[in-house]
């Protein structure tokens, strides 16, 4: 498992995000903080945008994205070719979006997730792994249309 991480947020994650780091710093991931680094209002696209890319070009396998809902990081990151964000706002749609869809950016909501529960949500995502099989083909016909757009 690689232990790299990269993990932005916007304003709205800004707290989430804050714990999370912590959280994945104690486990000993490396983590890569893009920011935002305060709660002063910002737009959620540049971090979610400038995360997403460092792993669609591979400098990272995996990133977690914060914000105050986690639906804007999610739609922002998924626009990247061979994005694959998942919003989980419980442990078992994490695991199962590794499980079942191999998502690559798992997005948080600071609003419905609290810290305790954004910990084990991490801590599951980040160490379930594909499943492949049946999974597979789905996966890559995402990533075949994905290719045609």
């Amino acid at each position: 498992m690689d232990r790299r991480i990269i993990i932005g947020s916007d304003h709205g994650g800004y707290a989430l995000k804050t714990g999370v780091v912590k959280f994945l710093k104690k486990k000993g991931f490396d983590v890569t903080d893009i920011g935002t680094n305060s709660n002063e209002s910002c737009d959620y696209p540049d971090y979610a945008f400038s995360a997403a890319e460092k792993i669609s070009t591979g400098e990272f396998s995996r990133g977690i994205l914060i914000c105050t809902t986690g639906i804007g990081v999610s739609i922002c990151a998924n626009k990247l070719v061979g994005i694959r964000a998942a919003l989980c706002t419980s442990v078992e749609q994490a695991e199962l979006s590794r499980k079942h869809n191999d998502s690559n950016v798992l997005a948080l909501a600071e609003k419905f997730t609290s810290l305790t529960r954004a910990n084990k949500i991490c801590n599951v995502w980040l160490r379930t792994e594909f499943e492949g099989g049946r999974h597979y083909r789905r996966v890559n016909k995402i990533a075949t249309r994905e290719r045609r757009t």
